[in-house]
């Protein structure tokens, strides 16, 4: 049976980018059809990426904290849970975000429909569900909104029960004794931090010569030494040669001549945007490196009426930033383009302890011959942090020598991803708001890390 339908804006996907597509058109007056392949809303990011691990990071941190606190030892208190245990954590908070999420939709009177879109012309959309039935869905506008998928080499056997990827990795059964995780950007340091944290030995290889290379040097740097601190293995500059699975080891070959034996073998070189199967090739739209759709500043296509936002348009990898995207895309659609949106995302990184960072570096400042200073606070100077023993980690607050302009925040420490939104706020003032006094003048809570702001305003400031 076929059936067709007609919407303003028709949103492919659900995750973060979908949904802030979706809202952003239906709020302001459009009708939406969202399609959805899964099961359930969400995405990826509820359901394989985002909310799992982190789900599954803090489960970890839970039980690692209350060893290490001596209250706990002194009362011969030791927590011992195995990886799936810890993994089943996050059941309940995913439960939750579909459940949130669904009324989203249902409150907003956003058409979900079921099934795989594929395009017939660039108003058209084709959506099967599995069986015979299709539905033909034509809007004035469509979002792309896929997301990406890990890269599978076609050489590595990602069926054998010692492979994993990092969609696959949370249905690992056992806490291993040893892992080598080949692929060192987020997703690698994040899982290496994670095993770590469970007394796993850890091999991290890194195809190039620094972790993270877009962060600021320094924070590389602290992040560099704290894993080695904490006992990771890095091995910077290697390319894989061949993947030799056994029945109880995985032996990774490097071009170099090393060989890496573990329990298991988590790949995380890089990830590929859900692009196949929408039939893009057939409206003149050639998804680029990694099956990544190519978009303008708009986020359009070369197709007027497609846009095409999230992992799946390859600006980002991160959930805070496809949303936002899907909402900027949204914004472009109805006409008034709001580039705000998609300025000084800040990013966040859940390594243990977090990384986050906002605006310039220090290598990208030095570059462009700006005149600036650097102050900083390191939490082990900070009450709060002696408190908490979070000392780990420090805030470096970047500024304009001449103007006191705040140009960069960049946090390494507990609660990394949380203090940053303190420096962004007050960079994303206009005029002389952004200012380094704002911190330097401004009463903060005692004890608090917020108070990081104005240890490294003045130690900044005392420079000049």
């Amino acid at each position: 049976m076929t059936t067709s339908r007609t919407f303003d804006v028709a949103v492919i996907g659900t995750g973060p980018a979908g949904e802030g597509a979706a809202m952003q058109c239906v709020k302001s007056g459009k009708s939406v059809a969202a399609i959805e392949c899964m099961p359930h809303v969400g995405g990826n990011c509820t359901h394989l990426g985002t909310i799992p691990s982190k789900s599954l990071r803090h489960a970890i941190y839970v039980m690692t904290s209350a060893n290490d606190n001596p209250l706990f030892r002194e009362a011969g208190v030791s927590l011992d849970f195995t990886f799936a245990q810890l993994r089943k954590s996050a059941a309940s908070v995913i439960e939750r975000q579909v459940s949130m999420r669904q009324r989203f939709y249902d409150r907003n009177d956003v058409e979900l429909i079921r099934g795989r879109a594929s395009f017939v012309d660039p108003h058209t959309v084709e959506v099967k569900n599995g069986g015979a039935d299709s539905e033909f869905i034509s809007a004035e506008n469509i979002v792309i909104a896929t997301g990406a998928k890990p890269l599978r080499p076609a050489d590595l056997d990602f069926s054998h029960p010692l492979v994993f990827d990092s969609d696959t990795i949370l249905n690992l059964k056992e806490t291993p004794r040893s892992i080598t995780i080949y692929g060192a950007g987020t997703i690698g340091c994040e899982y290496a931090s994670m095993f770590r944290n469970l007394d796993v030995k850890v091999n991290l290889v890194n195809t190039r010569e620094k972790l993270l290379e877009f962060l600021d040097d320094e924070i590389i740097d602290a992040l560099s030494y704290h894993l080695r601190d904490c006992g990771v293995l890095i091995r910077h500059m290697e390319t894989y040669e061949r993947v030799e699975a056994r029945d109880k080891e995985v032996i990774l070959h490097l071009k170099s001549g090393k060989q890496l034996k573990s329990d298991v073998l988590l790949w995380a070189a890089g990830r590929v945007g859900n692009s196949d199967g929408l039939n893009l090739e057939h409206l003149g739209i050639v998804p680029g490196h990694r099956k990544l759709i190519p978009v303008n500043e708009k986020y359009q296509t070369t197709v007027p009426s497609i846009y095409a936002a999230g992992d799946v348009a390859g600006k980002s990898s991160l959930a805070s930033a496809a949303y936002v995207e899907g909402r900027f895309a949204a914004t472009s659609i109805l006409g008034h383009a709001e580039y705000e949106l998609v300025r000084d995302v800040p990013t966040g990184i859940y390594t243990s302890p977090e990384i986050s960072s906002v605006g310039k570096t220090e290598r990208e400042l030095t570059q462009a011959k700006e005149p600036y200073e650097v102050g900083r606070a390191l939490f082990k100077s900070l009450a709060r942090g002696q408190i908490t023993n979070q000392t780990t980690g420090m805030l470096k607050l970047l500024f304009h020598r001449e103007t006191l302009q705040i140009l960069g925040v960049h946090c390494f420490g507990a609660n990394a991803s949380e203090i940053i939104h303190i420096g962004q706020a007050i960079m994303a003032q206009k005029g002389e708001a952004n200012s380094l006094l704002y911190f330097i003048n401004t009463t903060f809570n005692y004890p608090t890390m917020a108070e990081a702001y104005r240890v490294a305003a003045l130690n900044g400031y005392n420079r000049l």
